[in-house]
């Protein structure tokens, strides 16, 4: 590691821990119940469902999970989209703001990424959530933390993401739900009980609770237990485990449940369903990409069993060294969904994952990139197709290009300043 990327990396927690002392103020002056929602995907769908539970009783962090967001967040301002000398600005703005602003609702529901080591310590310490939804377990972010494997710190990648976000139950006061079927989590809720005195209850949630699950292009039920919840679009089976710990939740909270989220809005890029040109049906999950987000997508377009079903697939990035295996047990995954096709986008996909595809004659293509997707698309289509699109590359440019409705491409991911100029810089417009 060179001496500039040590630099930034400690400059990261010095500059964080300046804000974070600031907006401290603001939080002790609203002193909301905390909700902390953490996990490796699904943190913002489970922060869409809640608002959509809660309404406006709370305050939500939408856009902000980092240790700068969360500190903006709480004193009423945004970090940096466009200048760089908007760090200045917010060097005086959140020491001044600090001293007035005041944030309202009974609960701050608050998403917590857990990007890099450490920063969910960061939080945990600072926040002390009282309830805390860890929802997932996987390797996003994977390259952030390859540098704690070498030093010996952890076996593998998989442990040390879990120690990061075990940091938050380790801090909760209350409540701490998990995912009980996920190995790495429960024994990590072992050794906090076992070295740490928390007083929290752990909840254990299984995604057996399910009892039912139909899916469409345009809807999704779910049965957990005696409740039916219905949604206005297709979601993956993996969004039960939500649905069971917003069910326990609610229970703890004593409020009941709402079941119908048809008029939820949904996250951008989280299986959107959107009308295509000239008939056809696009599922827009292009958000992100890692192996454990990929595979709950394909999994739920397979129980869609639509005889066109395309998968539109670009790389998964920030899985370093690990990134060649993690292709080919994406090809693994393709098969089992049984598409009728499948566009593969980027170098990573076409080096490690088509080849394997080929091999095992599946209808495939690899391509450089999403212009040249658009292209394939536009000349093979016939109208009757499900396209569904999950990965890196741009693909949210892709999905814009084939809306049937313009005004739907306000919906989709990335739409911020930042973005567009670096769509504009592919030649992207």
């Amino acid at each position: 590691m060179s001496y500039v990327t040590r630099f930034k990396k400690r400059f990261y927690f010095i500059a964080a821990g300046y804000f974070r002392f600031f907006a401290n103020f603001s939080l002790r002056r609203w002193n909301p119940r905390i909700i902390a929602i953490t996990g490796s995907v699904g943190k913002t769908t489970m922060l869409h469902m809640l608002e959509y539970q809660l309404g406006d009783k709370a305050h939500y962090s939408h856009g902000a999970n980092s240790a700068f967001g969360i500190s903006f967040d709480l004193v009423g301002t945004h970090g940096v989209s466009g200048s760089k000398l908007r760090w200045l600005w917010l060097f005086f703005l959140v020491p001044i703001k600090s001293i007035f602003y005041r944030r309202h609702g009974e609960f701050y529901v608050v998403e917590i990424d857990g990007e890099r080591p450490h920063e969910t310590e960061f939080l945990a310490k600072w926040l002390r959530p009282e309830v805390t939804l860890w929802i997932s377990l996987g390797r996003s972010h994977a390259v952030q933390f390859e540098r704690q494997v070498e030093n010996g710190e952890f076996r593998d990648i998989d442990r040390a993401i879990t120690h990061e976000f075990a940091m938050l139950p380790q801090y909760t006061k209350k409540q701490i739900y998990i995912d009980g079927d996920i190995y790495l989590m429960t024994k990590a809720l072992e050794k906090i009980k076992l070295h740490h005195n928390i007083k929290a209850k752990v909840v254990e949630c299984y995604k057996s609770d399910l009892s039912g699950y139909v899916i469409t292009p345009t809807s999704t039920d779910y049965i957990v237990g005696d409740t039916t919840f219905h949604f206005s679009s297709p979601q993956p089976r993996a969004l039960a485990i939500q649905l069971v710990m917003l069910k326990k939740l609610c229970g703890y909270l004593r409020i009941k449940p709402k079941t119908d989220f048809s008029g939820m809005p949904l996250p951008p890029g989280r299986s959107s369903y959107f009308e295509g040109k000239n008939g056809l049906t696009l599922i827009d999950s292009s958000y992100n990409a890692h192996l454990i987000s990929v595979k709950s997508i394909l999994e739920m377009a397979a129980q869609m069993k639509s005889r066109n079903l395309w998968l539109v697939i670009g790389d998964m990035i920030e899985q370093g060294k690990i990134e060649g295996e993690q292709h080919e047990r994406l090809a693994q995954a393709i098969i089992e969904a049984e598409p009728a096709r499948v566009i593969l986008v980027g170098r990573r996909t076409k080096k490690y994952t088509y080849p394997i595809l080929k091999k095992k004659k599946v209808k495939a293509v690899a391509l450089d990139n999403v212009k040249e997707a658009l292209k394939y698309i536009e000349e093979n289509t016939t109208g009757e197709e499900v396209l569904v699109f999950k990965g890196s590359q741009y693909l949210e440019w892709l999905v814009e290009k084939l809306l049937k409705n313009p005004e739907d491409a306000a919906k989709l991911a990335r739409r911020e300043p930042v973005y567009v100029k670096r769509r504009e810089k592919r030649g992207l417009k």
